[in-house]
């Protein structure tokens, strides 16, 4: 047998290298959620992402939850940067793709499935299309982190006319201020570790979140009424760094963009059952649940999304056309 040179024993040895590299190639995927899957939404789609890839790729998925690499901002950077590849984030993905606000108007989408038909069909396509363009991250999926309702401690909730005069604590976003003083309240901007002694305390009347939220962090034993008038669907983006995703295989692209949808739908599942959860959990403890009627949601939609779109597009500029483009999509959807 011929002896091999050294040259072709560096060439050897340079591809072997490489290709441990490639097989010990890792995502890590950070979210804020908690890890348990049975009742977290991000933890749940978290995991059947990993179990997916690794699975069906050589690639290893690290699992970051709870907040574990920071916040969801914080997440958003790193995954800009590449340090962090997989992030799972909701409100985070407006500050560096401004359309993605359009997704928070006030009562543009009349339940979850309308919102996952639009999402799921082309605008949500354009939409990711966009905010890759925007920022560097490629949308894999959405999911869902609940339909937010407002609840309160000094009276029932039927029309906005019972919001006069009551402060509720909203999310120091100007889309939220917007939206309680277009209702006809007054919008607390506090941080969400301050809202139980705000509460509390009667710094606020009132405060909005999903039914999980509200039962997961007991705010049901603070707030006596619960209206069931689902003011704004909140999204879940499941990105990737574009310059990672682009350096994988095709083989290995295909399946991380079916393990993201996967995901995705896993997501909004585990969401979709802690919040029929809750509000069994939360009516069996005393709390008053109102659910509005068409009519009345029609009042809390006229009053809400005049001064919310107003804002918004001031804010998107020359991009306010993505607040047409979802309304037509809402309503493509709603005569399918």
């Amino acid at each position: 047998m011929r002896r091999m040179t050294r040259t072709a024993m560096m060439a050897l040895g340079a591809l072997a290298l490489g290709l441990g590299m490639a097989e010990a190639q890792t995502i890590r995927f950070g979210h804020v959620d908690p890890a348990d899957w049975t009742t977290s939404k991000k933890g749940a789609a978290a995991e059947i992402f990993r179990m997916i890839v690794e699975g069906e790729t050589d690639l290893t998925v690290e699992l970051f939850p709870a907040g574990a690499l920071g916040n969801e901002n914080e997440l958003i950077e790193q995954a800009q940067e590449g340090l962090t590849q997989v992030v799972m984030v909701s409100g985070a993905m407006s500050r560096v793709c401004k359309a993605a606000q359009v997704l928070d108007i006030p009562y543009v989408f009349p339940d979850p499935t309308v919102a996952w038909e639009v999402l799921d069909g082309p605008f949500g396509k354009a939409l990711a299309d966009h905010c890759l363009a925007e920022s560097g991250l490629r949308t894999l999926a959405y999911g869902e982190t609940g339909v937010r309702h407002f609840t309160n401690n000094v009276r029932e909730i039927r029309t906005p006319d019972d919001m006069a005069g009551l402060k509720f604590r909203v999310q120091p976003i100007p889309l939220y201020v917007e939206m309680v003083k277009g209702l006809g309240a007054e919008p607390t901007p506090v941080p969400w570790t301050e809202v139980p002694n705000a509460l509390a305390t009667g710094v606020v009347d009132g405060q909005e979140n999903p039914i999980g939220v509200i039962y997961g962090n007991n705010l049901h034993q603070m707030q006596k009424y619960l209206t069931l008038d689902g003011h704004v669907y909140a999204t879940d983006f499941l990105v990737i760094n574009e310059d990672f995703y682009q350096s994988l295989s095709e083989k290995d692209r295909a399946v991380i963009q079916r393990a993201a949808r996967i995901a995705g739908t896993m997501g909004r599942a585990i969401q979709q059952f802690s919040t029929a959860q809750g509000l069994e959990a939360v009516a069996k403890d005393g709390m008053q649940v109102y659910s509005p009627t068409a009519e009345e949601l029609a009042q809390f939609r006229d009053r809400a999304q005049p001064a919310v779109v107003e804002w918004l597009r001031g804010e998107l500029g020359d991009q306010a056309s993505w607040i047409d483009q979802l309304q037509e999509a809402v309503a493509q959807a709603q005569a399918d």
